[in-house]
């Protein structure tokens, strides 16, 4: 069981999550957003079209390219009804005992005949260094060293740079994005961790993502 876990960590392209940020194999970094929705549908005719023209000019300003995913999953729904069953002890009078065991009822035969899918909207913002600047940044190294500093220091040095100028691309994701009317929010480490568990392990059930 171990020997099949440690082959299938082979396909994995990632070699850590830390910082809210996730590092490849290769050496790219990743930054994730988490985004809300929009009922386009819903808006006027004037709102659409702004919204299309200021997505657009979003587009057409981003010079690296990125990653828009969209993860759709059947709602569990077995936290909603252990609340209900907190409420239905809770309950004094026998009328109301009686109207939330026959909600509970109703919500378990409901969903079991009805997928209810939720969906949750991501924008993969990548990074990957430069060769050349990688180069020579090793050669100037070699030449006149780093005096005081360990390979780990250098090593979370060029980490720490390389992030900063991630963390630029993201800024400009979360502007454009914010001018189209979408809200959005950067993953933590944990977020990041529990949304690619979630992608690896599709039969999982834990609770969604929100916004904060």
């Amino acid at each position: 069981m171990v020997t099949s876990a440690l082959s299938s960590q082979k396909f994995v392209p990632i070699e850590e999550i830390r910082d809210g940020t996730v590092i490849l194999k290769d050496g790219s970094l990743r930054g994730i957003l988490m985004t809300s929705s929009l009922n386009f549908a819903l808006k006027s005719e004037d709102n659409q079209k702004s919204i299309i023209y200021q997505f657009q000019n979003f587009l057409n300003s981003l010079d690296f390219s990125t990653q828009i995913y969209v993860q759709s999953r059947k709602l569990d729904i077995r936290p909603y009804i252990a609340l209900l069953e907190d409420r239905y002890r809770e309950q004094r009078g026998e009328l109301l005992k009686i109207q939330t065991r026959e909600y509970i009822e109703f919500i378990k035969s409901f969903t079991e005949t009805t997928s209810i899918m939720t969906k949750s909207f991501f924008v993969v913002v990548p990074f990957t260094p430069s060769a050349m600047g990688e180069k020579k940044n090793g050669i100037s190294s070699m030449l006149f060293g780093r005096k005081g500093k360990t390979k780990a220091q250098e090593k979370q040095d060029s980490f720490e740079e390389h992030k900063s100028q991630l963390l630029q691309r993201i800024s400009v994701i979360e502007q454009g994005l914010l001018r189209t009317g979408i809200r959005v929010v950067a993953l933590g480490t944990e977020e990041i961790v529990e949304l690619y568990y979630k992608i690896f392990n599709p039969g999982a059930t834990e609770k969604p993502l929100q916004l904060s």
